[in-house]
């Protein structure tokens, strides 16, 4: 009989070449000593005993070499996103990136030209813009609404901003920062956005799995299945399972066309996968993985309420409500500070480094993001430091 995951288990992550924690004095200057990482989107807790099965039992084989023959790796893929999303994918469309911001680099490699426009909805996770700036692409950011106290479409006003040299969009789905679950409704807008100003609509869906209990994730491929010829998914078990250091995403596309130009840039840039992330994914996407997932979500939808209703009590900060993500994004515009003083206060006197939401780009500028993929406890200390360098506005 399996043993529960223990996610209240404190595991020290200092010293451990950790981006999270041991970069989090040079770049925020928050103490390492006694400091709160809530930034980088990892989580604090050990992934399914299959994944660490599957590590062990290569360090007990010995050998290292190069990866191959991925059958095994693509029904276990065929297997999840059947079974957890109703989606039915062939191994053909599968292709196996070093990550998702490489899976989104490569597509603004094959889909665009140096010069073009590509689209994305803002605030939105940041290494997009990075990589499109990076390719000699411009970013074009179509803002998002507010409405209720959660993000919705502008497609009116996004209309109005296409100037015809756009080529692609990338959307985030479920949206980091915001934590929304798009309908089905409000991706087939998207699509047909897409459709109307002809753009490749690339869909990167790695949080789909983090869905908090009372929403439903629903992927792109079977909202708008009528757009397959313009369709890039983008998924992975690094954010599900916490194995973001293996470095392996799935980029799938229906369309032969599209994934005869995506197969170009692989070549080109001599893309191959690792095989210790072919192995940890390939254990992950299992049901061992699945049970371990349904205790994870139902863990994180705890951490979510503790949050969310400590952070509500603090006169001028507003909490978006969580939908998706582990990531819970704060709006501290009611505080009337500047972004310089507020960022201060949580840095300096709560002692916790979030995300600085001017890094995810147009209307991210009066929020922090704080990852609340830790044990219990620490969230509630963040909570209680939150409470006591806001003070004065009690």
């Amino acid at each position: 009989m399996s043993t529960a995951p223990n996610f209240d288990e404190r595991i020290e992550r200092r010293g451990t070449h950790s981006s999270k924690w041991d970069m989090m004095e040079p770049i925020y200057g928050v103490p390492a000593s006694d400091g709160i990482a809530m930034w980088v989107a990892d989580m604090d807790f050990r992934p399914p005993p299959c994944v660490q099965a599957a590590i062990e039992g290569m360090a007990a084989h010995g050998l290292y070499g190069y990866f191959g023959d991925a059958r095994a790796n693509h029904d276990a893929i065929a297997w999840w996103m059947k079974t957890r999303h109703g989606w039915v994918v062939e191994a053909a469309a599968i292709f196996t990136t070093n990550g998702l911001v490489n899976g989104t680099a490569l597509c603004v490699d094959a889909y665009t030209k140096p010069g073009d426009g590509v689209v994305l909805m803002t605030p939105v996770y940041h290494a997009f813009a990075r990589v499109i700036a990076a390719g000699g692409r411009r970013v074009v950011e179509c803002e998002l609404a507010i409405e209720d106290g959660r993000y919705v479409l502008d497609i009116a006003g996004w209309d109005a901003q296409m100037t015809g040299s756009e080529r692609m969009l990338v959307l985030c789905s479920p949206h980091n920062p915001g934590g929304r679950v798009w309908t089905g409704d409000e991706l087939r807008e998207i699509a047909a956005f897409c459709v109307r100003h002809d753009l490749i609509l690339v869909s990167d869906e790695i949080h789909h799995d983090l869905v908090m209990p009372g929403h439903k994730h629903t992927v792109m491929a079977l909202a708008a299945p009528e757009i397959q010829d313009r369709l890039v998914m983008m998924t992975a078990t690094t954010k599900t399972f916490n194995i973001a250091g293996c470095h392996v995403g799935n980029v799938i596309i229906p369309d032969k066309a599209l994934r005869a130009r995506f197969q170009a840039s692989i070549n080109a840039q001599g893309v191959s996968p690792n095989t210790f992330g072919m192995v940890m994914a390939t254990a992950a996407y299992s049901p061992d993985g699945a049970a371990w997932l349904d205790a994870l979500v139902a863990y994180l939808d705890g951490n979510r309420r503790l949050f969310e209703e400590g952070v509500a009590t603090i006169p001028g900060l507003c909490p978006m409500a969580l939908e998706a993500t582990y990531l819970a994004w704060i709006d501290f515009a009611g505080t009337g500070m500047a972004p310089a003083e507020f960022t201060a206060r949580v840095e300096k006197q709560a002692r916790i480094a979030a995300n600085h939401g001017a890094s995810f780009g147009a209307g991210g500028g009066s929020f922090l993001r704080f990852n609340l993929a830790t044990p219990r406890a620490v969230v509630a200390e963040s909570v209680v430091r939150l409470k006591q360098a806001f003070a004065d506005l009690q």
